[in-house]
């Protein structure tokens, strides 16, 4: 196919055709056709940095000397049933503070009922019983009596209600749009 001067007048309409085809799609699509073909170059670049990464990481495991695996899975075993020991003796602390806590708690409901039976109030015995034993723990603390509140005013300038105060009552404008003519 010849494009110059011996080219007839049909070849040089399709050339110029085809010219005029693919210099429109370029000027339409050209940024698009630039921008997904440096997407690709980008994906293709990283994918084969992480497969070559994950094919050596492969290839350096399987180096290790066996000896050195068992040491390693040897410790991290140790170390696990340190960590369930520490877990077990904590646990059985736990339970023990628990059956101490129900115990007094049972001692207490039991000295309750006692001095109900004799016709003493419950605050009374409460009140013996939360005296601090020597060598007992003070963990439980009596709580603070709560302040009294001062009553709300009822009178006076409420600057939300529109009322009271002042002689000027500004209320907010309506919510929405304006409805302007």
């Amino acid at each position: 196919m010849a494009v110059g001067p011996a080219a007839t007048p049909l070849e040089q309409e399709g050339i110029h055709l085809l010219q005029h085809t693919v210099g429109s799609f370029f000027s339409e699509y050209g940024w698009y056709i630039l921008f997904g073909l440096i997407a690709i170059f980008l994906l293709v670049q990283r994918l084969a940095k992480s497969f070559r990464g994950t094919s050596r990481s492969h290839l350096d495991t399987t180096a290790v000397e066996p000896d050195a695996v068992v040491r390693r899975q040897e410790a991290l075993l140790a170390a696990r049933m340190r960590m369930q020991e520490e877990l077990n003796a904590q646990a059985e602390k736990f339970r023990e503070k628990q059956r101490k806590l129900e115990e007094e708690k049972r001692k207490q409901k039991i000295a309750m009922w006692e001095s109900m039976q004799e016709g003493k109030s419950y605050k009374e015995t409460f009140q013996q019983n939360q005296e601090p034993e020597p060598g007992a723990s003070t963990s439980a603390a009596v709580p603070k009596p709560k302040p009294k509140r001062k009553p709300l005013r009822t009178s006076g300038y409420n600057p939300l209600s529109g009322e009271g105060g002042g002689t000027c009552s500004w209320r907010p404008g309506r919510r929405g749009p304006s409805s302007g003519g």
